[in-house]
This record gives C-alpha cells, sequence and structure tokens, in this order.
C-alpha cells in the first residue's frame, strides 16, 4: 500500500498525459476481459486497489470482474465526459502537461491575448527602432523586435513622445481671433485743391495696405473728397446701431484751404480710417470695401441707395430692416438702467472739460503764434536797424540778432502747429467720439421706443382678437386675419425686444473699448506733447548759445592787428626794465675781497 499511494498521486497528475492519447486508451478498452482481469490480478488482493486505477470509473464498478466485461460499452460512455474536458487542452496556454511546444503555440498566444495590446503590437513592429519611448528609457525591447508570443502594451506617455515637437511646430504665436482679423494700413495723403471757383475741393488719396481676402488686391489706392468721408461715417453708423463709429473732423467754411487746416483735417481723416478698420465690427462692412476700394465710387454709392432706399437715409438702416419704425420717439425716455445713466453723466462731464482743455490749448497756441508773430517784428525791426548803421561794429551784431529772433519766429510757429496735430487733434477727437457716443445711446432709445410700439400693438391685437372671440359670430376670414396680424405684432414685438437688448449688450463693450482705447491715445498724445515742448525748448537754448559765442569770436576779431603788435612789443620792452637789477646783480664775476674792503671804504 505505501508503494501504490505515491504511484496513484503521480497517476492522477498524468491524467491529462493518457487522455490526450485518446487512441491508445480506447484500444485498452476494447480488449479482452480477461486483459482487464489480469491487469486487476495484478495489484494486490484489497478493496482499495480499484482506487489506484486510471481513471476514478473504475471504482464504481462491482461484482467479478468477468461479468463486468458486457459493460466496457456503459463504462466507456461514463468515461466519455471526463475525457471530453480534456479536449480543450490544446487550446490552454501552457498546453498539454508535458508535451513539447509546437508552431502553433505563438499562433495560440496571440489569440489569447486581448485585441488592444495585438493591435498596438502591429503599431509598435512598424516602428522605427530609432525613436524611443520616454516613458520606459531602460526597457530591452526599444531597440529591438519583440519576441514571438509576447505582446507590449503601450507606454501611458507614448502619445505625448510626438506631441511636444508638433506642438512646437503648429504652436500659433497669436491668438485665434488675432490671426483670423485681417490687418490694415491705410495712409490718407496727397492734399491737393481741385475744381473752380464755385466747386473748388480738397481730393485725398486713400491708399490701403491689407491681408484681408475680402479685397481683390492687398495694395490699392483710391481718391477721395471730404464729404466721401462723412458718406462712410453715416452708413457705418446706419448699418451698425449701437456701434460707436470714429467721425470725421467737422466742416469748416472759413480757411479750408489752409496748409495748417488741410493737414490737420489729413490727419484726422487718416485716423478716423485706421481706427474703423482697426474694429472687430466695422471693418467687416461692406461700405467700407466700396470706399477703399471702388473706382468709380458715386455710381456705386448711387447703386447701392437705389437697392436698399432705406440704408440712405438717416437714422434708419438696420431698424427699418426689420420692419421696426424708427420715425420719431414715442414720449420721454427714462432711463432704467444705473450704468448707461450713470455712463450718460459721465459722458457730459468728460465733454465739457474736453472743451474747456481744447479751449486753453487753443489760448496757448494762439500765444505761441502772438511770441512768433513778435518776434518776426523785432527781427524786422532789427533788420532794418543794421542796414542804416554805418559802423560795421554795431551792425554786425545788430544783424545777428534780427537772424536770431527771425529762427525764434519759426521755431514759435513749429511748436504751436506742434500742439495743434499732437495733442489738440486728440482732444478734438475725443470730442466727436463723444458725440458718436451720445448717437449710440440715441439709438438706443428710439430702439426702446420702438420695442413699447410694438408691445402696445399687440396689446390692441390681442385685445381684438379676444373680442371676436367671445362674440362667437364673427366670421372665420375675419378671425384668421386678426390670428395673423396677432402673429406679425408678436414678431415684431420680439424682434424689437432682442433689438434693444443686442444694443445694450453691443454698447457696453463699445463704451469700455472707447476708454481703453482714450487712455492709450492721451497717454500717447501728451507724451508727444511734452517731448515737443522739451525739444523746443533745447534748440531755443542752444539759438541763444551759438549767438553768444559768435559774438564773442566776432569781437576777438574787431580789434586791430597793429594794436595787437604794440601791446605785445610794450609788454616784451617793460619785461626786462623790470628784471634788469636781478640781471645785473647775478651778471659778472664773483666779487672778491678787495672788491668787498673798497664797497665797505665807501
Amino acid at each position: 500500500m505505501d508503494m501504490d499511494s505515491p504511484w496513484d498521486d503521480l497517476d492522477v497528475p498524468s491524467k491529462s498525459h493518457a487522455e490526450a492519447q485518446e487512441s491508445t486508451s480506447s484500444t485498452k478498452d476494447s480488449t479482452a476481459p480477461g486483459m482487464t482481469h489480469a491487469a486487476v490480478q495484478d495489484t494486490p488482493a484489497d478493496s482499495n486497489a480499484p482506487t489506484g486505477s486510471s481513471t476514478p470509473s473504475k471504482s464504481t464498478t462491482s461484482g467479478p470482474r468477468p461479468s463486468s466485461s458486457r459493460k466496457i460499452p456503459a463504462r466507456k460512455i461514463e468515461v466519455q465526459p471526463t475525457k471530453l474536458e480534456a479536449v480543450d487542452d490544446s487550446l490552454d496556454p501552457l498546453g498539454p502537461l508535458g508535451a513539447e511546444p509546437t508552431p502553433a503555440t505563438p499562433s495560440i498566444h496571440a489569440d489569447q491575448a486581448p485585441t488592444p495590446p495585438r493591435k498596438e503590437l502591429s503599431a509598435k513592429v512598424n516602428r522605427p527602432p530609432s525613436a524611443p519611448s520616454p516613458g520606459f528609457p531602460g526597457s530591452e525591447y526599444e531597440d529591438g523586435p519583440l519576441p514571438v508570443g509576447r505582446t507590449k502594451g503601450p507606454p501611458p506617455v507614448q502619445p505625448q513622445a510626438q506631441a511636444p515637437g508638433a506642438v512646437r511646430q503648429t504652436q500659433p504665436s497669436m491668438s485665434v481671433e488675432q490671426a483670423a482679423k485681417p490687418t490694415f494700413d491705410i495712409l490718407v495723403g496727397d492734399p491737393h485743391k481741385v475744381g473752380d471757383l464755385t466747386s473748388s475741393h480738397i481730393v485725398y488719396q486713400v491708399r490701403t495696405k491689407t491681408t484681408s481676402k475680402a479685397y481683390k488686391q492687398p495694395e490699392f489706392a483710391v481718391s477721395r473728397r471730404y464729404r466721401d468721408f462723412r458718406w462712410l461715417y453715416n452708413a457705418l453708423h446706419n448699418n451698425n446701431p449701437g456701434v460707436v463709429v470714429p467721425p470725421p473732423p467737422e466742416k469748416q467754411a472759413v480757411g479750408r484751404f489752409d496748409s495748417e487746416f488741410v493737414e490737420s483735417r489729413r490727419q484726422a481723416l487718416e485716423r478716423m480710417l485706421n481706427k474703423i478698420a482697426a474694429h472687430p465690427i466695422l471693418h467687416h462692412d461692406a461700405d467700407l470695401k466700396i470706399f477703399l476700394e471702388s473706382e468709380a465710387f458715386n455710381i456705386d454709392v448711387k447703386n447701392k441707395e437705389n437697392r436698399e432706399p432705406d440704408l440712405g437715409q438717416n437714422n434708419k438702416g438696420m431698424l427699418s430692416s426689420l420692419g421696426i419704425n424708427v420715425g420719431g420717439s414715442s414720449g420721454k425716455f427714462v432711463e432704467h438702467d444705473d450704468w448707461f445713466h450713470d455712463r450718460k453723466i459721465y459722458l457730459d462731464a468728460l465733454e465739457n472739460q474736453l472743451k474747456a482743455l481744447l479751449k486753453a490749448l487753443d489760448t496757448v497756441v494762439a500765444q505761441r503764434k502772438g511770441l512768433a508773430e513778435a518776434a518776426g517784428d523785432f527781427a524786422v525791426s532789427l533788420n532794418n536797424l543794421a542796414m542804416v548803421e554805418l559802423s560795421p561794429i554795431f551792425s554786425g551784431p545788430v544783424q545777428g540778432l534780427a537772424d536770431l529772433q527771425s529762427r525764434i519766429r519759426e521755431l514759435y510757429e513749429r511748436q504751436a502747429q506742434q500742439d495743434i496735430l499732437t495733442l489738440g487733434i486728440t482732444i478734438d477727437e475725443y470730442i466727436r467720439l463723444i458725440g458718436s457716443v451720445k448717437q449710440a445711446f440715441s439709438q438706443r432709445q428710439k430702439a426702446f421706443h420702438s420695442w413699447h410700439a410694438a408691445e402696445s400693438e399687440l396689446a390692441k391685437r390681442r385685445s381684438a382678437h379676444e373680442k371676436l372671440l367671445r362674440q362667437g359670430k364673427s366670421q372665420q376670414d375675419k378671425l384668421n386675419e386678426v390670428s395673423a396680424g396677432v402673429s406679425d405684432a408678436e414678431k415684431k414685438a420680439h424682434q424689437a425686444r432682442l433689438l434693444f437688448e443686442d444694443m445694450g449688450r453691443l454698447m457696453r463693450g463699445e463704451l469700455e473699448r472707447f476708454e481703453r482705447e482714450k487712455v492709450e491715445d492721451f497717454k500717447s498724445g501728451v507724451e508727444t506733447f511734452l517731448e515737443g515742448a522739451v525739444e523746443a525748448q533745447k534748440e531755443l537754448i542752444e539759438l541763444w548759445e551759438t549767438f553768444l559765442l559768435q559774438m564773442d569770436a566776432e569781437e576777438e576779431a574787431a580789434i586791430p592787428p597793429k594794436a595787437q603788435s604794440t601791446a605785445s612789443e610794450s609788454a616784451a620792452t617793460a619785461g626786462p626794465d623790470v628784471s634788469a637789477p636781478p640781471e645785473d646783480s647775478t651778471q659778472g664775476t664773483p666779487a672778491t675781497a678787495t672788491d668787498v674792503a673798497l664797497e665797505q671804504d665807501a
């Protein structure tokens, strides 16, 4: 029994090997009963001997072995389910116990592996060996092929291995909004007078450089007059209610052909166009494209007004296109939004302060022009004096002072013009911008009145509709007509309300933009104004210092050469006389004792 027990223990795990050889075991089962009995007789005659057999089903048989030979097919049927469990052993990842690995083992392992690692395996095999994975720098499979039958999962940071290079190459240097926004560089120049005495006017050349694809060419130039700029302002204002459109300079009937006025107007028109082109809403407007690009401007404007007659009238455009009446206000507007109320008070105060500042600046400019005029008169008087003076010693400095005053006059005139073109044009521009903001406020008020008018009309139509429904005797056609009127009134009231709300949100952004640009423009204008004043004072000091040096040089040059030689000779003659005693005391031979005695006797 001690020898059978370990043999039985080894026989049970080797069951899979015996079951793998199904044909051999089947042949043994189909042999004669005598053979089976002989095998049983070889074992010790004990009741527990059948338990050490190769199959557990043998233990279920009882009785004499010869009589059980008839039950071999039944025993074979009983054993078959246990052998069916071993049929799938070939699909086990380890294979049959004790069996040699077959070439099909790699495919078996590949089938047993999960699908995602198998797909990643193909991707990893195709990957060039020179691209190491940053997630696993010490991996043994980085530069070599994968071993057969083993799959390598992708590192969790593998998608980021190639991302840094791609990000560095495609990373934009600006935001998406800035990249999508086209750039404009507009110059207004070459002002020249055209026309006869009755129809004379100034024509400007407008040169545009843009990256916008809406224009035919990136660079083009057209000629425009002042009224064309006025048309552009009105068109943009009517097409974009609630937007603060940069306005052109005001009209001027007197002195409109003066060089200073033409230059200040040219700069104001140039600033207007560049601000319009830099606006995120206005640079998309079709009227701006017509203004900047059209060669037949007057014809295109007439055709546009014929196609859209509402856009050719003031205070219409967007509102009229929605079918909203903007002809006039129905009552006094009461602002219910505290934010807009405070901004309106602030704009009124700012306008008054800017007007006072512009008036003070005009006084300073007038003072500079007065100084320039006074310096010019002084220079003329000095020049006349130098011409009648006979003495060149006196006429020379007087003529130099006259030239100095003439240059000072030019300096004061240039500084006065610079003050107008730097700080003055900025103040005037924002006074006009405040007027444009107030016009946007007026549009919002009209939209408010239009909304309430539409609500009133809707209430009337609903009342009429309910009245018809209560009567119950009206015709169906009349009821349908009233219902259609109610629907139309509801649509108009809804559109008017949305327009009023959109204008409010838009104006909030526009006023914030107005404040931001105001700080930047005034900072730049004041800095330029101060720099010009400092440079003018430095130039004035330099003029006076140069004049003084010139006077000193002329004074030295005015001394006659004979007087200079006489003075030098007298100085040379007086030198030896003064120094004679020391020379006499030092000349000659050293005194002897006899000489000393004679002197003492004397």
